[in-house]
């Protein structure tokens, strides 16, 4: 199944949190390049919040970094859509319609931009709740369901 992943779930790829098995279970995960921002300062706030070491904090760090960009031995993980001025411009209107966080708007412009290109990327990886109806409302199927 090919599937946007927002950062809450892309957090789950590398922290032992609830809902993790269903989000370590998709093999075809596109995201937002602002989830280069958004995974590492998840994982450092859980350091910060004494969840996780320093240590395994950037141990995870440097494990979403190689997903992200690859590595020697091998390619990227997620394939990435970039910020273009469409998906920002796109962004701005889902704040309006949806009255999403910034963040959030660009990651569901992201998904939408890749949907429209790719009609088999119709699911929405999330767990934060407003992302969820939002991307309900734009026809998305969410994981986890329900």
């Amino acid at each position: 199944m090919i599937a946007f992943g927002d950062a809450s779930a892309l957090v789950k790829l590398y922290a032992d949190e609830a809902g993790a098995e269903q989000v370590r279970g998709l093999t075809g995960l596109v995201v937002g390049q602002i989830s280069r921002v958004e995974v590492p300062a998840a994982l450092w706030r859980k350091q910060r919040l004494g969840e996780i070491t320093p240590a395994e904090a950037q141990v995870l760090v440097e494990e979403f970094e190689a997903d992200f960009f690859g590595t020697p031995d091998e390619p990227p993980r997620f394939a990435v859509v970039t910020l273009s001025a469409n998906v920002l411009d796109g962004a701005a209107q889902l704040c309006a319609v949806h009255g999403l966080r910034g963040y959030d708007a660009v990651q569901l412009s992201c998904a939408l931009a890749v949907r429209r290109i790719d009609s088999a990327c119709s699911t929405l990886a999330a767990f934060d709740r407003v992302l969820r109806v939002a991307a309900a409302m734009e026809g998305f199927a969410l994981l986890p369901a329900g």
